[in-house]
């Protein structure tokens, strides 16, 4: 995780099984830290290695900016990400703000 650009958190350019739990971390925390209102943006759009796991950090984070009222959204999201997405039938949950 790179931390936060002017309007979105920006994902680091791996996001595998052994970057996942550290990931998951930092975006929770920063979610504990973000303005109540304000959509939760993640910036994707660095992402070059990853796997599964990448989903369900981001699914993770979803849930949870759902859960305090915010809405969230994935922008940037690699084209194969969003193929294993749409393969594990949530290709909606990331790619429309909710």
């Amino acid at each position: 995780m790179t931390g936060a650009s002017a309007s979105a958190w920006v994902l680091p350019d791996e996001l595998t099984l052994r970057q996942a739990s550290g990931t998951l971390a930092c975006l929770l925390a920063a979610l504990r830290a973000w303005p109540q209102g304000q959509r939760v943006d993640i910036d994707a759009s660095g992402l070059r290695v990853f796997d599964s796991s990448a989903l369900a950090v981001l699914l993770e984070c979803r849930r949870s900016a759902l859960a305090t009222g915010r809405a969230f959204a994935v922008n940037g999201l690699p084209a194969a990400l969003g193929g294993l997405a749409a393969l594990y039938g949530v290709e909606a949950l990331l790619n429309a703000p909710a």
